[in-house]
């Protein structure tokens, strides 16, 4: 199960994902992604509460890395739990994609651009 909110702020977009992204559940994130993508430059994805993610939910963020760097997107990665952390740093995403601890880092980051 899976849920999947996306909130605009006032200079940029947040996703926020909660429960298990599988491939039934990738969907949402895919969804939120794109069109996340095709609204905004700066956008935070709040893992916070996100407990579980599989290869095909990984597979999202990868198929989106070519998109982000041609259009100049910052997009920052925060709150994830350790395990799910873990799973990212396995497949080298750490090196690909900036991930931060906190919310604030991450709208720090997002000015940084």
């Amino acid at each position: 199960m899976i849920e999947v909110k996306k909130l605009q702020r006032a200079d940029h977009t947040e996703i926020q994902v909660k429960g298990e992204v599988d491939a039934s559940s990738s969907i949402e994130l895919d969804n939120a992604l794109q069109s996340s993508l095709d609204e905004s430059k700066k956008i935070i994805v709040d893992l916070e509460n996100l407990e579980y993610i599989s290869s095909a939910g990984l597979g999202v963020f990868i198929s989106y890395l070519e998109e982000i760097k041609s259009k100049e997107i910052k997009l920052v990665l925060c709150n994830m739990k350790p395990k799910v952390y873990d799973v990212f740093k396995i497949l080298g995403l750490e090196n690909l994609m900036e991930i931060v601890n906190t919310k604030e880092e991450a709208e720090q980051a997002l000015n940084e651009a």
